[in-house]
């Protein structure tokens, strides 16, 4: 059944910080799982770093949130957060060797270029067109700040999303392996793909 698609705003409200941060651990918990877990704590880190001017969100009708693409940029990230805030979450101990984790997933950004940092639609969304038009949403966005390209990583095995973002002009941009995030995240390798804007 086709969800209709209201509206596509920047940022989340205040109100709805947890239902985005839950949105964004059903799609990325079982990849973030074994450094941020357990769940609830990771919902807590997740809804108190979220950075409003670096997510767009997708909305019904009825004021139902569908949807969410978060980006990376020199100047912040959807999901980031500080020492300060894992600590405050996790503890001394549990925030560092968390940051020591999640060290390996973040790269240095080449000039005039901005991440993708999630995208992820309700289950009984997908398929509607969502993810599309939150990533047209975001290219314009991105052409509004000044970059020249978006740039995304897909993990090896997702080749649901790697079709969705080769429809969308996305090209592959290279391919990378590291033991560390296999070790932390169980992730084998992952593709690079970059989208001109």
């Amino acid at each position: 059944m086709p969800v209709p698609l209201a509206r596509i705003r920047r940022g989340v409200p205040e109100a709805d910080r947890r239902a985005a941060a839950e949105l964004y651990w059903q799609a990325f918990g079982a990849k973030l799982g074994p450094v941020m877990g357990p769940r609830e704590r990771a919902l807590a880190f997740i809804e108190r770093v979220m950075d409003s001017d670096h997510v767009l969100s997708a909305w019904d009708g009825s004021g139902r949130l569908l949807g969410v693409i978060g980006f990376r940029s020199s100047h912040g990230a959807f999901v980031g957060g500080t020492t300060e805030d894992l600590d405050a979450v996790y503890g001394p101990f549990g925030g560092l060797w968390r940051k020591l984790a999640l060290s390996v997933l973040g790269t240095d950004l080449p000039g005039g270029v901005l991440a993708v940092d999630g995208l992820v639609v309700v289950d009984d969304a997908r398929g509607t067109g969502i993810g599309a038009a939150l990533i047209e949403a975001l290219s314009r966005e991105a052409r509004d700040r000044g970059y020249r390209s978006l740039q995304l990583e897909v993990v090896d095995g997702n080749d649901r999303a790697r079709a969705l973002y080769e429809r969308l002009g996305f090209l592959h941009a290279g391919w990378s392996r590291s033991f560390l995030a296999a070790l932390f995240f169980g992730i084998r390798g992952s593709t690079s793909m970059q989208r001109p804007l």
